[in-house]
């Protein structure tokens, strides 16, 4: 996927989850951050950030902090980005499926279903920004409703259905991909208990520049 309108800033503060200060040509904006995750060993006072800038003028917040540098690494952090990435993904891997976006099963809803002439496939697809030399984790705070859907997922393998959690990595060149047991060890314990239930788990690297982000290469998944 392609942003347009991406401009370059420096990252201040965010006062709260949902906005950030930012420099940019001289001056500080308030901006949109698309992501309500944590994200503090991202938004690092004087870091680097893209921005897109919105063609509504009548906007509060004329930006959306959508990518950050960190290190040698632009890693994309708009948590709307992988769901799109990922939808366009399966249509090239698979041209002739039925695919549907935000689908409901029983008490959930997911993030994808793909129906071919064999298979019935829910998908739920999460991005991923924590790293740290290279091994990437999920998540970065606690997600009951996570849990839900993976529970949900068992469910639906249990009555016919395939199912598979993808993890879009929100960057390049990463080593691993693990459940974040420091942060909820029992979302570790239920990926590890999907996966003995037929739910596959899956991570893939993308190709990210401050513009863009597309799906790229398979990552070994460590539970």
């Amino acid at each position: 996927m392609k942003y347009t309108n991406i401009v370059g800033g420096t990252f201040i503060s965010r006062p709260n989850r949902f906005i950030a200060k930012v420099i940019i040509d001289g001056m500080e904006h308030t901006v949109h951050v698309k992501n309500t995750g944590r994200c503090k060993e991202l938004l690092v006072p004087g870091c680097t950030v893209f921005l897109e800038k919105s063609d509504n003028t009548n906007r509060k917040t004329l930006y959306d902090l959508v990518a950050v540098v960190k290190g040698d690494r632009v890693i994309n952090m708009d948590s709307q980005a992988p769901n799109t990435v990922f939808a366009r993904w399966v249509k090239k891997q698979l041209p002739t499926a039925f695919i549907k976006r935000e689908h409901t099963y029983k008490d959930s809803r997911f993030d994808c279903y793909i129906e071919t002439e064999t298979d019935k496939i829910f998908v739920e697809v999460k991005g991923v920004t924590l790293e740290e030399n290279g091994c990437v984790r999920f998540p970065d705070a606690p997600t009951e409703r996570g849990i839900k859907h993976i529970r949900g997922l068992v469910d639906a393998v249990e009555n016919g259905y395939k199912a598979a959690v993808f993890f879009v990595i929100q960057m390049e060149d990463v080593i691993s991909f693990s459940p974040n047991y420091e942060t909820q060890p029992q979302f570790g314990r239920a990926l590890k208990d999907a996966e003995k239930a037929g739910v596959k788990i899956l991570a893939y690297s993308c190709k990210v520049t401050p513009d863009s982000l597309e799906i790229d290469k398979p990552v070994p998944v460590i539970l």
